[in-house]
């Protein structure tokens, strides 16, 4: 940095390194951003589950949420497991109806599959066939429970 007569820093040289460091933030800023969101690819949101729901299908899926899903997403679903607090971004909370009405199959089956920060990808770690069962298990956080009937418990 250039000094005057003074040894005092050129204000020219301060300017230019304030603007050198707002450049940088708004490009790290817009970098995260970019990174922050999910571009799922349009054909991905016209995808269906190929694997029918059943009993079974939803069991499987259970099994993979609990032992993949659940620290973070939480039991309920809800988005608040036990490793949720320390995570930079908040998990999916799958109970809320009205996002997860927005979001077809094929986008959650490509979110399970490729993740993103801090949530890992499951291409390599989990089948097909078990990330739709997934999808499936995923999709009864958001269903609203039948009303019994007079009579019934």
């Amino acid at each position: 940095m250039n000094a005057n007569a003074t040894g005092q820093p050129n204000p020219k040289s301060l300017l230019l390194i304030l603007i050198l460091f707002v450049a940088v933030a708004a490009a790290g800023a817009g970098y995260l951003y970019y990174k922050s969101d999910w571009r799922v690819p349009a054909q991905m949101k016209k995808v269906e589950n190929p694997v029918p729901v059943s009993k079974e299908a939803i069991g499987a899926g259970m099994m993979i949420y609990m032992e993949n899903c659940q620290n973070c997403h939480g039991e309920n679903g809800d988005g608040k497991g036990p490793k949720a607090e320390k995570l930079s971004i908040a998990p999916a909370n799958f109970t809320d109806a009205r996002a997860m009405s927005r979001l077809t199959d094929g986008e959650l089956f490509w979110q399970i599959t490729h993740g993103h920060r801090p949530m890992p990808a499951f291409q390599d770690k989990l089948t097909d066939q078990e990330r739709w069962q997934s999808v499936i298990y995923i999709r009864t956080f958001a269903q609203k429970p039948l009303p019994s009937t007079p009579g019934t418990p």
